[in-house]
Formats: C-alpha cells, sequence, structure tokens
C-alpha cells in the first residue's frame, strides 16, 4: 500500500513539476513564433496564457494531448489501480530510464528525496496557480481584478 502510494506521488510530482513550469515560462520567456495550427491559422500568440487556454485549444490538439497522456499511462508499468499487488516488483519512479543516478548511496538517496520535495512542491504551486488564475484571471496575483472578494 505504501509503494503504491510513493509510486503514485512521484508521478504525479514530476506532472506537477513539467506543469509548474508549463505554466510560468510562457510568461517570462514569452511564446513561440509562428502557427499552432496553421490549418485553423491559430499562432502560438493567439493562446492566452493559464486557464483561458483551455477553451482556446482546438479540437485535435485536444485528442494529441489525451492520446499523449495515455500513451505515458499506457506504456509504463502495468498496474491495475487499487491492487497493490502489482507494485511488488517496481521501483517507485523507474519507467524504464534513469534521471537521477549516482554510484554513492547517500548522494542517491538525497537526489531521490529532493525529488520527492520538488514534487509536493510543485503539486502545491500547481494547485494555487490554477486557484488564483480562477479567480483573478492571472496566476500572478492581481487580485485587483477579483471584484468578488468578500474582504
Amino acid at each position: 500500500s505504501f509503494k503504491r502510494r510513493r509510486c503514485v506521488e512521484l508521478k504525479h510530482g514530476r506532472i506537477c513539476m513539467l506543469a509548474t513550469m508549463g505554466y510560468i515560462t510562457p510568461e517570462v520567456a514569452g511564446k513561440f513564433p509562428g502557427y499552432l495550427s496553421p490549418s485553423v491559422g491559430m499562432k502560438f500568440s493567439d493562446i492566452p496564457n493559464g486557464l483561458a487556454a483551455v477553451s482556446k485549444i482546438p479540437s485535435l490538439g485536444w485528442a494529441q494531448i489525451v492520446a499523449y497522456a495515455g500513451y505515458c499511462e499506457l506504456s509504463g508499468p502495468s498496474t491495475r489501480a487499487a491492487n497493490t499487488s502489482d507494485y511488488a516488483n517496481i521501483a517507485p519512479g523507474d519507467y524504464g530510464f534513469k534521471v537521477l543516478t549516482s554510484s554513492d548511496p547517500a548522494a542517491l538517496t538525497k537526489k531521490l528525496n529532493a525529488e520527492i520535495a520538488n514534487g509536493r512542491l510543485a503539486m502545491m504551486a500547481t494547485m494555487g496557480m490554477f486557484f488564483q488564475d480562477g479567480l483573478t484571471g492571472s496566476a500572478w496575483g492581481d487580485w485587483a481584478l477579483y471584484t468578488a472578494s468578500p474582504l
């Protein structure tokens, strides 16, 4: 049961670390030049940042996102949702390639613990950015835009 939870925690932590960077990068570095969908005439600059982008993505874009998520789910270890015996032979976070490696066991433990801590932080950061963007329309806290505040 603990091993299953640790596997799921690492997976969600990695996804949220990517999501956090994906939320921040267009705000800081800008967007790609050119077209997101040439057939529709939609440029990358036409897509707003944050939650407002959800309604602007073309249906074929959503199909690609769902197909990639499905590929990631199906190409990983074959486990059934609540069956803890499926996790008996799986190392948490091992999806066929190693990113965090070290010949020193103490250094490896430190790196793996840092990954768990950063993943937990990213999970909270992602939820915080979603909440703030939903209230104000911006993930960066322009609270003057939030006129429904009871305060």
